[in-house]
């Protein structure tokens, strides 16, 4: 009897111990410079709240060229008038700083399909330009191709520009942003657990999605371009990206769109804080630099390393 209301009195006691707390690790976001006239963001004009605590601020990095990863996913169900477009790609690729690291892929059944590794060889990217299929549902859906493509980043070719280690990377995808598997694209039907998994990979692997809103040549209309353009909002919001588009029809020139995705990879930097969990926390920038927005991710996964070695 005496054995056993020690044993209890023991249990009971561990029971009112409380929970060991889990160790922080450094971590690492890319956090964007939104400003007509932007100005470098610093250790001393940046804070951080992880899960809503202020945080300190341990490292500020501007990117380095070769450092930086472009991904540019094409949906291969896109109309192929985007044909027309295909020299603002090749000029958009070719222009790229020396040094940073071009992947060019086709969404398609789910997943991305491409030719080619990540390479520093800008032209040689631009030349395996194709036009997509145009074929109806050939992507199946682009937030599948998404999540398989930041689960499972390609490498990079062997190449004495890039530099090893982490890398800040970032996604540019070209498509509709419908998604076929959720069912009816009316206003009332917004709420896809395909796309809420797209976001939560994406910021698990630190990457900023940006977009640009293409018709396809499956579901069109003025409802097919308002569910499309929702989700990508949605994913550029959540990552830290943005979503370019041009009303409800296709853009004239992407251009633009695509000189306003270079330079806010050059207006970017790699932050670094600790953050203590082994899930997803909450992260929040601010800035005491006048008239400046920050751009990032919502979420984060602690440890996550973007730069060095």
């Amino acid at each position: 009897m005496i054995a056993r209301f020690f044993a209890a009195a023991l249990f009971a006691s561990a029971l009112a111990l409380p929970a060991q707390q889990e160790g922080a690790f450094p971590t690492q976001s890319i956090v964007t410079v939104d400003s007509k006239s932007p100005l470098k963001l610093t250790v001393q004009t940046i804070k951080a709240k992880v899960n809503r605590r202020e945080t300190p601020v341990a490292g500020v990095l501007p990117l380095a060229p070769n450092g930086t990863q472009v991904a540019l996913l094409i949906d291969d169900g896109l109309r192929t008038s985007i044909g027309r477009q295909l020299p603002d790609i090749k000029k958009f690729i070719q222009s790229l700083p020396a040094g940073v690291e071009i992947f060019v892929g086709y969404m398609q059944n789910g997943r991305v399909v491409s030719s080619q590794p990540f390479t520093t060889d800008h032209d040689a990217a631009a030349n395996n330009l194709r036009l997509p299929l145009g074929a109806i549902g050939v992507s199946a859906s682009p937030y599948f191709c998404l999540s398989d493509f930041v689960k499972n980043w390609p490498g990079s070719e062997s190449d004495p520009a890039a530099q090893p280690g982490p890398k800040a990377r970032f996604v540019m995808m070209l498509t509709n942003g419908v998604d076929p598997y959720n069912g009816s694209v009316s206003p009332m039907n917004q709420n896809s657990p395909y796309v809420d998994t797209a976001v939560s990979d994406a910021q698990r692997a630190g990457v900023p999605v940006y977009s640009i809103y293409y018709g396809d040549a499956g579901i069109r209309g003025g409802a097919a371009s308002f569910s499309g353009q929702n989700y990508l909002t949605q994913i550029a919001d959540s990552t830290g990206g943005r979503a370019y588009y041009q009303g409800m029809g296709n853009p004239v020139s992407l251009t633009p769109f695509l000189n306003q995705f270079k330079a806010s990879i050059a207006e970017s930097y790699v932050v670094t804080y600790d953050a203590a969990s082994s899930r997803l926390v909450e992260v929040n920038f601010s800035t005491s630099l006048p008239k400046t927005k920050l751009q990032s991710t919502r979420m984060v996964r602690p440890g996550t390393r973007l730069a060095g070695n």
